[in-house]
């Protein structure tokens, strides 16, 4: 998160910097909904895939915004398997303004989850 975060510092970015704020991103999304499958078990449930995880975790109340996270799971597996400079500043965009707060609004249930377990 720190590293998506400080390539967001970049005001406008470089193309080179541009695929370092997509790759900071698809690390980070991949790295959340691992985090979330992990926890969905350690209640019992099972999730197997990304999407199955989101929805698992949006009637679980994890997440709120069912429609933002498909779109950033759909993003983020466009961005994996292709690359086209105007779509990348398009995904970056939307990065910065939707995805990086949920990813952060994850953060916080993650880092109250385990305050609340202790450690």
């Amino acid at each position: 998160m720190k590293l998506l975060e400080d390539a967001l510092a970049i005001p406008e970015p470089s193309e080179t910097e541009r695929l370092g704020i997509i790759k900071s991103y698809e690390i980070c999304f991949e790295l959340a909904w691992k985090g979330i499958k992990d926890y969905l078990e350690s209640q019992g449930l099972d999730p197997k895939f990304p999407r199955e995880t989101i929805k698992s975790a949006i009637q679980t109340g994890i997440l709120a915004d069912e429609d933002a996270w498909m779109r950033a799971l759909t993003d983020r597996n466009l961005m994996v398997h292709t690359y086209d400079e105007k779509a990348a500043m398009a995904v970056e965009k939307t990065i910065r303004e939707n995805y990086h707060p949920l990813l952060k609004k994850l953060a916080v249930f993650f880092d109250e989850a385990s305050q609340q377990q202790g450690g």
